[in-house]
């Protein structure tokens, strides 16, 4: 679960900027990523918006996603599963949850330990209320962007606290108990965005961000809105 550090990446004023042109740089698929599990609520009336429901995992390998048992190409790849293409409606009210279980370190950029772009600014961490988490116990983010372009602007970045050492195996798993983040924000008009974890801790160049932190299917994925 350890993770190395690296000197900065991106200041913190520059932070949402810079990701948004490093994830379309970075981008890539090793291997046909699946859909996320995404439940819609029931069909809303002429005054309600769709309410859409997602939930992610994320693992210190590649183990139980979506590249089977085996772990695929690259089995010891961090990953979120149970896959990472995302679709939702078009103005529609999206909340995710997600099971985190790998562990973490002091992030390179406290500007991504804290919640941007969601529905008051918050998520929850185990039930908990939160605008921000410890930087120095970060695990991976969820960071959703895009390019500017003739599509609405979207940008949503929720971070994901770190299993602690010493946390419990969860009954009938090979990994710790997970802590659960959820946190909501709404959709604009149709368009193609891209998410990724801006923790550093895969491989290649710019900064630790190649491997598994740039590849569909692993710590990347699609969100369309359509």
């Amino acid at each position: 679960m350890g993770k190395k550090l690296i000197g900065p990446i991106v200041t913190v004023l520059l932070g949402g900027a810079f990701v948004t042109v490093l994830g379309l740089l970075l981008h890539q698929s090793l291997s046909p990523a699946v859909a996320a599990r995404v439940t819609a609520a029931t069909p809303p009336s002429a005054t309600e918006q769709h309410h859409v429901y997602v939930h992610l995992d994320t693992y210190p390998d590649s183990m139980a996603g979506e590249h089977g048992k085996d772990g695929g190409a690259e089995p010891d790849w961090v990953s979120y599963g149970p896959g990472t293409n995302i679709n939702v409606p078009a103005h529609s009210l999206v909340t995710i949850t997600i099971s985190q279980y790998d562990g973490g370190e002091a992030i390179t950029n406290p500007w991504f330990a804290k919640v941007h772009g969601t529905v008051g600014g918050t998520e929850t961490v185990d039930g908990k209320p939160v605008t921000q988490i410890d930087p120095e116990a970060v695990g991976h983010t969820w960071t959703l962007h895009a390019a500017p372009t003739a599509q609405d602007p979207l940008f949503v970045s929720a971070p994901l606290p770190a299993v602690p050492d010493d946390a419990p195996i969860a009954a009938g798993s090979d990994y710790p108990k997970p802590i659960e983040v959820t946190f909501s924000f709404h959709t604009k008009g149709p368009g193609k965005y891209i998410w990724n974890c801006e923790f550093p801790c895969g491989d290649g160049y710019y900064a630790k961000f190649g491997g598994p932190m740039s590849t569909r299917g692993y710590m990347s994925g699609t969100f369309t809105v359509s």
